[in-house]
């Protein structure tokens, strides 16, 4: 029996590492919590537009509690490199510290899948190399960039973009999406931030525009909730108040771009 469960054991993880990326989002290692936010964040579709491949070294930023590290890390194991560029594990930030921990606990629990997971740190000014010069095919990102604009570290965080991905690499990134006309401190304080300013800051960096796509759309978000983006799915911060109103919303109206580092 014990080596019957073994085998089975054995065989899941082999076909998880083989899997295509439909196969990968429906794997028995993601819990039925990510697999339920996958109808507003379109990992597979989200994947593809940025053209990721199983044997690229992609760095993704700021994983959090690691949802797409779910799918990146089975992905990419056998023929290419994960980097995961967290928050500093001596970071004075509480949350930082019990983030980053509680990320390394994900990848513990399940090292067949996780042990090939290269963790790095983002922070400017202190931490900014979050991969080795020059190496990454694709750097992505999903909804951070607010959180920079607010600490002053956009403009570092994307040199260090610049930095880690070899010419002709791919920068992906989706952000919740504010009306054009939003001044920017009013973008920071309800997280949504506008397109113009995402792609100024790229542009900045040194990064082309090549595509963007609508893939994470919502058009029933009008970016106006009381506690900004925070009111919807998943963080729900009014807690009971109008919660059916905005579960019938779903999660927050996302751009989705894609850049190129110039040959």
């Amino acid at each position: 029996m014990r080596l019957m469960v073994i085998f089975t054991a054995l065989l899941s993880t082999t076909l998880v590492h083989a899997g295509t990326l439909d196969q990968l989002t429906d794997a028995p290692h993601r819990t039925p919590q990510e697999k339920a936010r996958d109808e507003y964040r379109h990992p597979v579709e989200t994947l593809k537009f940025f053209d990721v491949e199983k044997d690229m070294t992609v760095v993704e930023i700021w994983p959090g509690g690691g949802w797409y590290t779910s799918i990146l890390a089975p992905w990419l194991y056998k023929s290419g490199t994960y980097y995961a560029a967290h928050f500093p594990e001596d970071s004075d930030i509480p949350f930082y510290r019990r983030s980053v921990t509680q990320f390394k606990t994900k990848l513990a629990e399940h090292p067949e899948i996780y042990d090939h997971v290269r963790v790095t740190a983002l922070n400017p000014p202190t931490y900014t190399v979050i991969a080795p010069a020059g190496t990454a095919d694709r750097v992505l990102t999903f909804r951070n960039v607010h959180n920079w604009a607010k600490a002053g570290k956009t403009e570092a965080v994307f040199a260090s973009f610049y930095q880690a991905l070899k010419p002709g690499g791919i920068l992906g990134i989706v952000e919740h999406r504010a009306p054009e006309v939003r001044p920017l401190e009013r973008q920071i304080e309800t997280g949504y931030m506008s397109e113009g300013y995402v792609i100024a800051q790229a542009e900045q960096a040194g990064f082309k525009l090549v595509d963007q796509s609508e893939i994470n759309a919502n058009p029933k978000d009008q970016a106006n909730h009381p506690a900004g983006v925070w009111t919807l799915p998943p963080s729900l911060r009014l807690g009971d108040k109008d919660r059916d109103t905005y579960e019938a919303i779903g999660e927050s109206d996302r751009m989705t771009l894609k850049f190129i580092k110039p040959e």
